[in-house]
């Protein structure tokens, strides 16, 4: 006989613990989008990375947060030959 599946791992217990917070991130997001939408200048690379991943968020694979982390992540392997600014910026410039 199999036991059932432990609480955490049911969508509906899932949904009932963390679908308000992840609603009002997705609002919040909407927000900051609608905000930059009325904005002037242009999209740094900040921005087209942001972008691109909402378009891996909403593809149905699977490894989202990995995918999108990876997205954002420098792939080279070579060392910068100097800083380009003083801090990180969270997404690589280069994507």
């Amino acid at each position: 006989m199999s036991r059932p599946p432990e609480p955490w791992r049911r969508r509906e217990a899932l949904a009932d613990l963390y679908y308000m917070d992840a609603r009002a991130r997705v609002l919040d997001l909407a927000a900051f989008l609608d905000r930059l939408d009325r904005a002037e200048g242009a999209e740094d690379h900040r921005l087209r990375s942001l972008r691109a991943a909402l378009a891996l968020l909403a593809d149905g694979k699977e490894d989202r947060a990995r995918r999108i982390l990876e997205s954002w992540s420098d792939p080279t392997t070579d060392p910068a030959p100097a800083a380009g600014s003083k801090g990180a910026t969270g997404a690589w410039p280069g994507a």
